[in-house]
């Protein structure tokens, strides 16, 4: 990897007070819907814009897949970026909502950042040198009782109009489980894993870009990345991240 980790926290930082400069000004914010059911702001053009000038200025040799602009040049080495992962939440004016960005080798999750700048915490990890919350370093919990678990979920699925959704799943899910969230920002569930703050995240019709430095956090700070078979690996149709402890557990409710 040639990038440096504090550079690359200098840059998603600078993202985010874009970010909540819209944030602060919500009422005079465009809002548009790319469906239905999906949200775009203005926030989120501006951020993507910055981070593509920027990540690709100062790293020429790696291309770049936003949310917002596609993908372009180089995508053996490349830029995924979520410019802001919770957009209807951030529209509203809530806190739970963050920007990923995640830096992929011939297919390999080599860095990751999520920020959520409204909460003023900044998640990182570099493949075999741990996850960081704030510069300090995490890990996933102890818990090995699903039972007394908090599990995170979101539903993707519904907003795509999906027949084939996490309702039932949820139910099942819900009534083996102490605690249930639903965040909004599949990228900050994914570090609330990796914090030990919750056990187990699943979700399901996901892209890459809303997952992809989320998992490689988890899987800095000891918890496992799985689809809902157990198989591991980053799949955004299927994700399953968790402490590990719980995994054979929740996966007979999968």
């Amino acid at each position: 990897m040639t990038i440096s980790l504090v550079d690359l926290e200098t840059i998603v930082r600078e993202a985010g007070q874009i970010a909540l400069a819209y944030f602060k000004d919500l009422k005079n914010m465009a809002v548009h819907k790319k469906n239905p059911r999906d949200f775009v702001t203005a926030a989120d053009l501006a951020v993507e814009a910055y981070l593509q000038t920027t990540l690709t200025e100062k790293y020429p040799e790696y291309g770049f897949w936003g949310e917002e602009s596609g993908q372009s040049a180089n995508q053996v080495s490349r830029w995924i970026v979520d410019p802001i992962d919770g957009t209807h939440s951030f529209s509203r004016g809530q806190y739970f909502w963050s920007i990923s960005v995640a830096l992929e080798i011939d297919g390999d999750l080599v860095a990751g950042a999520v920020y959520a700048p409204a909460l003023d915490d900044y998640y990182t990890a570099a493949k075999g040198l741990g996850a960081f919350k704030n510069g300090v370093v995490i890990q996933v919990s102890d818990e090995n009782n699903l039972a007394d678990a908090m599990v995170a979920t979101g539903f993707a699925c519904l907003r795509s109009y999906l027949t084939e959704n996490n309702l039932e799943r949820f139910g099942r899910i819900a009534q083996r489980t102490t605690g249930q969230r639903r965040f909004g920002s599949a990228a900050m569930d994914l570090c609330l894993v990796a914090d030990g703050q919750v056990d187990a995240f699943w979700e399901q019709e996901l892209n890459l870009y809303d997952v992809a430095a989320g998992a490689l956090i988890v899987q800095e700070a000891g918890g496992t990345v799985t689809d809902f078979k157990g198989n591991a690996g980053v799949f955004p149709k299927q994700i399953l991240a968790t402490n590990g402890k719980v995994l054979a557990e929740i996966l007979t409710l999968m």
